[in-house]
C-alpha cells in the first residue's frame, strides 16, 4: 500500500523556500539542498488525502476544533467535486506539515463568465509555524495559479498577512466578493499574467462554498473582522 512520502524528485519546482526565512528545531529551512530539514513543496496525492485532513485540523483547530473539522471537510468536498485547481503539501524533516489548496471560481464580467481561483485553505502544523512555512506555500499557490492560466487568486483573510504576500485589496480593482457578507480589506486578489482591465465584476463561488456556509462570514464574527478593520481602507 502506498504511502505519503516528501521525496526531493516530487518537489514542486516553483516551490522553494522564500528568502528571510528563520530556523526550525536547530535546522536549516532552504530548497538548495536535500538535508533532513530541508523544505520541499510538491502536488500532493491521492494517498496524502488523510495526513492532509490532519494537517488542516491540527492548524485550525487549536482553539476551535469544530471549525477545524468544518475546513477539513470543505476541503474534502472541494476535492471530492472536482473543483482543484492545484493542492500542494510542504514538507520539512521528511513529514508533511503544511497545505495549501486553490480551486475554480468564476468572475462574472461585463463582457464574459472568467475561469479564477480561491486560495483556501492554508495549513501549517503548530509545531511548524512561524518558520516560513505558510509564506512559502502561499507564493507557490501564486505560481500554480499562474501555471493553470487564470487572471487572477481570489482569498478571504488577514490583510496584514496577506498583503505582505503578493496580494492586495480586490475592491481596488473593481472586484465584488462573492457575499456582500465580506469585511472590504479581507476580501483579497493577486493579479496574474492572464488578466486584462476589463475582467472586472463579482466574484462567484462554486456551489460547494455555498452548500457548507463558508462563502463569507456571518455574526459575531463578521461584527468582530468588521470592528477590528474599521480604521482599514476598503
Amino acid at each position: 500500500m502506498a504511502r505519503p512520502t516528501c521525496e526531493r524528485a516530487q518537489v514542486n519546482k516553483l516551490a522553494l523556500i522564500p528568502e528571510g526565512a528563520n530556523s526550525v528545531a536547530g535546522g536549516r529551512l532552504s530548497g538548495e539542498d536535500g538535508g533532513m530539514d530541508s523544505l520541499l513543496i510538491r502536488p500532493d496525492r491521492p494517498v496524502d488525502a488523510e495526513v492532509v485532513r490532519r494537517v488542516i485540523v491540527a492548524a485550525f483547530g487549536r482553539e476551535a476544533p469544530a471549525h477545524a473539522a468544518h475546513v477539513a471537510n470543505l476541503w474534502a468536498d472541494v476535492v471530492a467535486s472536482g473543483f482543484v485547481r492545484s493542492s500542494l503539501v510542504a514538507c520539512l524533516g521528511g513529514r508533511i506539515v503544511g497545505h495549501v489548496g486553490i480551486s475554480h471560481a468564476w468572475l462574472d464580467a461585463r463582457q464574459a463568465l472568467v475561469d479564477v481561483a480561491v486560495l483556501s485553505p492554508l495549513s501549517v502544523v503548530p509545531d511548524a509555524q512561524r518558520n516560513g512555512i505558510g509564506t512559502a506555500l502561499v507564493g507557490s499557490a501564486i505560481e500554480a495559479a499562474r501555471d493553470v492560466g487564470v487572471p487572477a487568486l481570489f482569498l478571504e483573510g488577514s490583510p496584514s498577512y496577506y498583503g505582505a504576500r503578493g496580494f492586495e485589496q480586490a475592491g481596488r480593482h473593481g472586484f465584488e466578493p462573492a457575499p456582500a457578507r465580506t469585511p472590504g480589506a479581507a476580501f483579497q486578489v493577486a493579479l496574474l499574467d492572464a488578466h486584462e482591465n476589463w475582467m472586472t465584476g463579482r466574484l462567484v463561488y462554486r456551489d460547494v462554498w455555498w452548500s457548507h456556509d463558508s462563502a463569507g462570514l456571518r455574526d459575531p464574527d463578521l461584527a468582530d473582522l468588521e470592528r477590528r478593520f474599521a480604521d482599514l481602507p476598503d
